[in-house]
This record gives C-alpha cells, structure tokens and sequence, in this order.
C-alpha cells in the first residue's frame, strides 16, 4: 500500500487498462525503477516510509506549486481563479511580475477572481500569507483555445525527403518544399503542405534515416539546406567555386541514380556532399547586412544555440554519443567543457551558421506558402522524442530520467508492446523550471511554421515509460500536467498564429480526445481505422467523422490507398514474413475490409468510375473524405500518382527500405517534382477538390472563396532535368 501511495503521489501508475473492462497491475521492481529515475528511493519499506512522510511534509507546507495556470477568454480575462490561488489561506497577499517587469495584485484568495485582466505570457507569481509563509511560481496565462483554421481546407502530406526536384541534390530539400508549397497553392488550391520531422539528426555514418529519433528537436537538420540558394554560394571565387560546382554536379549524379537508376535515397552520401559545400561556404565573409542578420539570429538563440553547436563540435571529436566523451565534457556546464567550447570556437561558429542558414530557409518556405495564398502554410512535425546521446539529451540533462526509454504497452495489434528508444521529460523538472525546455521547444518549431503535427500527441497526458534493460512489458505509465503542458502549447501557438494537429491514433486514454477538442487541437482520423468499433464494426458514415480533425486515406507508417484498395500491402507483408497468420487468412480478411468501403463508397455515388477501377477508386477515398466535417483533407502525395509503397514499414530494419524511397508511380519508378506538377493522373485527383482564390494580402486563418473545381488547374511545364551550369 506504501508503495502504490508513493506512487500516485508522483503521477506513476501502478496498473494500466489496456482494454475496456481489462486491468493489468504493475510489477513493484517496474515501479521502482521509474520512482528512482524521478529521484525518489522506494528500494525498501523503509526507504517508502520515509519518502511518503517527505512528499506529505512537502505538500503541507507548500503554498504554491511549481507552475500555475490561468486560462483566458477571448476577452483577454481570466475568469476562473486557479485552483492553487483558490486554496490560498485567506489573507494571503497575491503578487505577479510579468514577463514584460509589470507588477500587478491579484484578487485575494477566497474571494471572487472578478475577471482578471493579465497579459498573457510566462509571468512570476509571488505569494506571502498571513503566518509568513511565501512561495514563487511559474504563471502560464494562456488563451483557452488555439488557433483554429478558418473554413474548410485541403492540402498536400509528404515526407520532404522522398520529393526531388531537378535542382536537389539525391533527397528533397527545403527549396523543393518552397516550390510544392508555392505549386500547389497558387495552382491546385491546396491550404497547406504537411511534412515530416526535419528535426537536426545525429552525425556519422551510416546515419539512421527515420526523421523521428533525432539528436535535437530544438534546431533543424541542415542536410535540408538548398546549396545554391544560400546567398554566399554567388559569391565563392577561385578554386572554392570550381569544387562547388563540383560538388553540384556530384549532387546531380546522385539524384539521376535516385530518379533514372532505381537507386534508394543515401541521405549520408547527401549530407557527405553539402557538408564539404557548406564547409567552402563558411570561409565566403559575410557582407554587413548579413553579418548583422547573423548576430542577431546569434543573440536570439542564445544559450541554446550554443550548446547545440557546442555538442556538434565535440561530436566531431570524441563521437556522436556524449555518453562515451571524457567525464568532464558530459556536463555542459562544466569548466572543461567551456575551454574545449573556446578551442573548438570555429567549430562551434560553423554550426551555429548552418542553423541560421537552414532557419532562413525554413523562413523562406513559410513566405512561399502565404504569398501562394495558403491559409495554414507548412505543417511541421513534433516527433515523441530524441536520441539519448544527442545534443539535447546533453544540453539538457537534468530534463530527461535516466535509465528510461519511451515507448507503449502491449496491446491488441503489438502483444510485446513498444519501445522506441527516447528518453522521456521528467515532469517534475519540467513543471520546477516553469516548462522552459518545452517552452524553447514549441518556440523554436513554430518561428516558421503555420501549424504543427504533434506525435503521439497522448504523450501531453502521460507516457509509457520502460527501464532500461527490461522489455516493452515490463514498462508503466507516468503522468504530466496536461493542463501546463496544454497551456504552454497554447501559449506558442498563439504567439506564432499556428494551427495544431494532434496525432492521437491508437489506444486513447479516455478524456483525451475531449480536452484536446476543447483547447481546439484537431485529432487526427484515417479512414481505414474509422468504423462503429462500438457496434457493428462497419466503416463510419462520412457525417459520423468529427469535425476537430485531419481526415486522410493514409499516413507514412501505413499502406498507400493503391496497395489498400490492391491488396499489395499483405503480398508486402508476406513477403517479408510479417504475417501473424495464413496468407490467405489475411487476404481474405482484407478483401472483406477493402469490399466494405467500396460498397460504402458505391452506395454515396462516389464511384462512378466502378469499383475495379483503381484510380476512381482513389478518387472516391478522397470524395468520401470531402464528405465528412473534418476542417483539414490532407492528400498523401504519393496517392497522387498511384505509389504502391509505404514510405515506413513499422516492424522492420533491413528488411525494407524504410525512410528511403522517393515517391514514385504505381510501376515503382520514381517521379521527380517537375514531372509530378504535370501529372495528369494527380490533377484527375485534384478535380475531386475545390480549388480556391486569395486576396493579394492573404494571411494564414484567412477564409478564401470557393472557385468552380476545374479552374486553376493548368499542369505545370516539366523543367529541364539537369540545372544549367553557369
């Protein structure tokens, strides 16, 4: 009983319900492993004795908690006073300083809040009761609500790598992504361009391809960079320009062996490549205006950016995994490390260069988007977490548990559950810091974003953590502050005017779903797993859907519409061996599920091309998904043209090229970025939508009216398919 109260008084659970009506408890070792990374000693019935008389003495003598909230209306007025002011002893005086050095009092605990007027912002709360008692706290005032899209949308989903153009080099870019955001919104009408992670990865090689376990989430990955397109690329002289040039044409053959030879994308032999043209770059001298761009991008990162640059300069040295460096340079904050930072200054510089220059075109990407008339812009991607010896696992440390990884329990599809090898946030750092990890994370993120995909979005609520060393199974859940974790991102959100989607697929822990709808953060919805789970388990009717959601046919991890509706997806399997049963037993299952929803669409005359039409049949998906309420329809990119491969297959490594095709038509040859722009088979598809018009000064959130479906729908003249050497 010890045990489990000193559990819950730190948010870990003790049992967990995978299924309704299903209870299964928790190994104590589990739960004292996880309490231990929490700074908790529970090894003995003494050690839980003493440390539920310490948690129970803390509480009693606490005033205030670590972060406070108060949530604000569309009025700019708390209306609600915080619980933790409401359980204020009465008389106590209520003091905030706000971020901006105003000082204000608040309403006297057990009084009426009245309606408050606070700025909102991350502010200091400072309270001083009647006995002498005085507490200080993180205030987060936040809007009680995210920014929502305005009207209807539909846009375009894509992992940024698999797009090549003529002009990247062997993987999509951050030009290409300018281009499609630019393409389709000025052309097809698409409001938004969604993409994976381009969160920084960790050096050497071979490199892990998956966007989702990077070194940092903080600072993008500069193997994104458009080589040319940075300023100073004009002006290298003398033998620096002639290896560029080089170097462009190497690049060149890397993306022809991508697009004309079959060959898989080598995001390692790409960065080997830009890394050596970023190298020239760096000795190019800034002129005034951009060493002045670059100072202040410097002092608006600040500590941050150093330490990110920090980590890349010692990993050239000692590794890519900081665990393995000598013990001094493990603590960033040590004497050593701020001499090796010091000897490594040009190092440290050339990194912190590369983020500014993949933050400017991140930058120009985003004015792509809005001057294309897009209504969000470029959807970026929140992955669950990072690699444990990356560079914000060293910079900070004392925010990630030791010893811990990410991952799920076991449920009906996985019975050995999941771990993904990211070490999860502590929430009480979290929370005794005001967030400010966090905060630095979603601020960072969304400077050029118009709206967000966050990852396992369940992740805001709780996380299933798993010892190191001990399988899937022998893991548990630990519990966050929704309600902080919730307003910071509203916080951010709001500051940078972003739309967010939460991914919220799988097992739900009920309430979830509610709370995030009701702090306006739309929930993912695939159309395979959309039925009457509750009932027959027929697919749900188009008017059943939610309205607060993405709707799509697809996602990364998941099979293209062409291999759902074809069947490839289980020959794929198959072929793999990933089959839990009998080919045929799976074929026939998948058969019956395919039938189901092409008799749904059949009967809502959305197929009138016939159902052994494989193309109407894609058509209908995406005219069925119209249908619903959803307030965005994305398209996966690939569905475009027919792609039969899944960019991801979940359960393997070196059995399938995960995170390494580009996208491709239905006979599997890859099809470049110019030549998809004059699909017709893609614009067939895009007829299915409504194309829109913006006024000149459109801004993301803006409505746009509706235009006839068959306007704006000129293809786009194929570019030539080698750059002209100048």
């Amino acid at each position: 009983m010890g045990l489990a109260r000193l559990a819950a008084l730190h948010g870990v659970a003790t049992a967990y319900a995978p299924s309704e009506g299903v209870t299964v408890p928790v190994a104590d070792a589990t739960v004292v492993r996880v309490l231990a990374a929490l700074g908790v000693d529970a090894s003995t019935p003494q050690a839980v004795r003493a440390a539920v008389g310490r948690a129970d003495a803390a509480a009693a003598g606490r005033l205030l908690p670590p972060t406070v909230v108060a949530w604000s209306g569309a009025d700019g007025c708390v209306a609600e006073l915080p619980q933790a002011l409401a359980e204020l002893p009465g008389d106590t005086a209520v003091r905030i300083t706000t971020e901006q050095g105003a000082e204000t009092a608040w309403s006297a605990p057990g009084q009426t809040a009245g309606r408050a007027r606070l700025p909102l912002g991350v502010h200091r709360l400072h309270a001083t009761a009647p006995d002498g008692r005085a507490a200080e706290a993180t205030l987060v005032v936040a809007p009680d609500r995210v920014p929502r899209p305005q009207g209807r949308s539909h846009g375009f989903l894509v992992q940024l790598y698999s797009l090549l153009s003529a002009r990247s080099w062997g993987m999509g870019d951050l030009g290409d992504l300018a281009e499609l955001a630019s393409w389709s919104g000025r052309s097809l009408g698409a409001s938004f361009v969604q993409v994976n992670p381009l969160h920084a990865a960790v050096p050497g090689a071979p490199g892990d391809p998956s966007p989702y376990r990077p070194s940092s989430r903080r600072f993008p990955d500069p193997v994104h960079l458009r080589i040319e397109d940075i300023p100073e690329y004009a002006y290298a002289d003398g033998p620096a320009r002639e290896r560029l040039y080089g170097l462009r044409d190497k690049g060149t053959e890397l993306r022809e062996s991508v697009l004309e030879k079959g060959a898989l994308i080598d995001r390692d032999a790409v960065w080997a490549l830009k890394r050596e043209a970023l190298e020239l770059l760096h000795r190019v001298p800034l002129g005034p205006g951009r060493r002045a761009a670059y100072g202040d991008f410097l002092a608006g990162q600040g500590q941050a950016l150093e330490d990110h640059a920090t980590w890349y300069a010692l990993a050239e040295v000692y590794g890519s995994d900081w665990h393995s460096w000598p013990a001094e340079l493990r603590d960033p904050r040590s004497p050593r490390t701020a001499r090796a930072r010091n000897e490594l200054r040009d190092r440290v510089d050339f990194h912190s260069r590369l983020a500014w220059l993949t933050d400017e075109q991140l930058a120009a990407a985003g004015r792509a988007a809005r001057e294309a008339g897009m209504g969000v812009g470029v959807v970026h991607d929140l992955a669950v977490g990072v690699h444990p010896g990356g560079a914000d696992a060293w910079a900070q440390g004392e925010v990630f548990a030791a010893g811990m990884s990410v991952g799920a329990p076991p449920d009906a599809f996985n019975a050995r559950g999941q771990d993904w090898g990211l070490p999860p946030w502590r929430p009480d750092v979290l929370a005794a810091s005001g967030y400010a990890a966090y905060r630095g994370l979603l601020h960072g993120i969304l400077r050029h974003a118009g709206a967000l995909r966050i990852d396992h979005v369940m992740g805001l609520f709780r996380l299933w953590w798993v010892p190191q060393g001990c399988p899937p199974t022998e893991g548990t859940y630990v519990r966050y502050d929704a309600d902080a974790m919730l307003a910071v991102l509203a916080l951010e959100a709001y500051r940078a005017g972003a739309v967010v989607i939460g991914e919220d697929l799988g097992t739900v822990e009920p309430g979830v779903r509610e709370t995030l709808a009701r702090r306006g953060v739309l929930g993912t919805s695939v159309l395979w797993f959309e039925r009457d789970w509750a009932g027959s388990g027929s697919p749900l009717a188009p008017e059943e859907w939610r309205e607060g959601c993405v709707a799509t046919a697809t996602t990364h991890d998941l099979p293209s519409t062409a291999a759902r509706l074809s069947g490839g997806h289980v020959e794929l399997r198959h072929r793999l061996g990933l089959l839990a049963r009998t080919l045929e037993q799976e074929r026939t299952e998948d058969s019956a599920d395919v039938c189901a929803w092409l008799d749904l669409l059949t009967g809502l005359g959305l197929l009138p091309e016939g159902a052994d039409d494989e193309e109407g049949g894609i058509r209908a998906v995406y005219r069925f998904l119209l249908r619903t309420p959803a307030s965005m329809v994305g398209i996966w990119l690939p569905d475009a043209v027919g792609d039969r491969r899944p960019q991801n297959l979940p359960g393997t490594w070196d059995e399938y090229p995960n995170w390494r095709l580009p996208v491709a038509d239905a006979s599997g040859r890859p099809v470049g970025l110019e030549e998809l722009a004059a699909s017709p088979r893609l614009h067939a598809l895009l007829e299915v939508f409504p194309a829109r018009t913006a006024p000149p000064d459109a801004r993301p959130g803006q409505p746009f009216a509706t235009l006839a479906p068959w306007t704006r729908r000129t293809p786009c003249a194929p570019a030539p398919s080698r750059p002209v050497r100048r």
